[in-house]
């Protein structure tokens, strides 16, 4: 029998806002140096353009089978047309992307020879969106509400998820009784107050709690802080080789890793809140979510990229 039964994957509800990327792979091969600088020269024979950030909780939604929906933000560009072609791919339940005339559209180019990366290129802006984007981005939410279970804001402080839409969001799922999962790169976790579930890896809860994390009773203790400053339910924590916690109720509970080989950590915390929100909409038990969210975790660190994990690795897994 599989570990993780979920009959009807596609019936359940989850939408992403935040901060949308591409990731962009420049693949080659290298076997000189240049005369120029003491430089390798690379023979470019590929370029793969997928969906990173938001993109990638939402790619990871896809692979669970679950009909998940995007709110972004581009820029006014020619990257803004490869977002649409990698969305419409996955046949998200809705697309809105605003387009902003004054940002670029988030572009990360790695360099890669036999599966190495040489250099990472980023072309992006990382001011918050003006109040007329913040409104119609909160607006369009506000039309689809009855279509969501759950949210999850995906915040890589790009400028999508400004203070004001994070505020009007959360009063407006908590109204709804729609979930709501944080996963954010900013150290200032509170203007996520009232979030369900707040969702930082070790780094991230030690600089958002001012507590190194070095123990369990330090760690606790970060959890507490990041609970009591968000008013939120639960905090989950990824340790990475450590495995998973999470802190509910006042207590504090540890999950091992399930990772046999890590070979790349990219994307691998986009899996886990994307696993996390799954798990909760198919109204399991925060336990429960942690467990498949570490088995999703563990496929995906096995692999090249930003990958994701189907709900058949998993249960092979278990």
């Amino acid at each position: 029998m599989p570990a993780f039964n979920f009959p009807d994957p596609k019936r359940v509800k989850i939408a992403v806002m935040g901060d949308i990327m591409i990731d962009h792979y420049i693949n080659g091969s290298c076997d000189r140096i240049s005369p120029e600088a003491p430089v390798q020269i690379v023979d470019v024979k590929s370029d793969t353009y997928t969906l990173g950030g938001a993109g990638n909780v939402l790619e990871n939604l896809h692979a669970f089978g679950c009909t998940g929906s995007i709110i972004s933000i581009t820029g006014d560009d020619d990257y803004r047309t490869i977002v649409e072609t990698e969305l419409e791919a996955i046949n998200p339940g809705f697309i809105y992307l605003a387009r902003d005339t004054k940002r670029r559209t988030t572009v990360k180019s790695r360099v890669v020879v036999n599966k190495h990366q040489l250099i990472r290129l980023d072309k992006e802006d990382k001011f918050y969106c003006d109040d007329a984007i913040a409104n119609e981005l909160f607006n369009y939410l506000r039309i689809n509400i009855n279509n969501i279970d759950v949210l999850i804001l995906s915040d890589y402080c790009k400028g999508v998820l400004s203070d004001k839409l994070v505020k009007n969001t959360i009063e407006l799922c908590n109204e709804h009784h729609i979930i709501t999962l944080v996963d954010s790169k900013n150290k200032d976790l509170s203007k996520y107050r009232g979030a369900t579930v707040i969702k930082p890896n070790k780094k991230e809860a030690a600089l958002a709690s001012g507590i190194a994390i070095v123990d369990n009773e330090s760690l606790e203790a970060a959890c507490k802080k990041i609970a009591q400053t968000t008013a939120c339910e639960t905090v989950v924590v990824t340790l990475s080789e450590d495995g998973i916690a999470a802190y509910n109720n006042n207590i504090l509970t540890k999950k091992p890793t399930k990772a046999i080989d890590v070979y790349d950590v990219t994307g691998a915390g986009d899996t886990v809140v994307a696993a996390l929100a799954f798990a909760l909409a198919h109204k399991l038990s925060i336990t429960q979510a942690c467990d498949f969210a570490n088995s999703a975790a563990a496929i995906v660190v096995a692999k090249f990229g930003s990958a994701v994990a189907t709900l058949s690795e998993i249960n092979d897994l278990n």
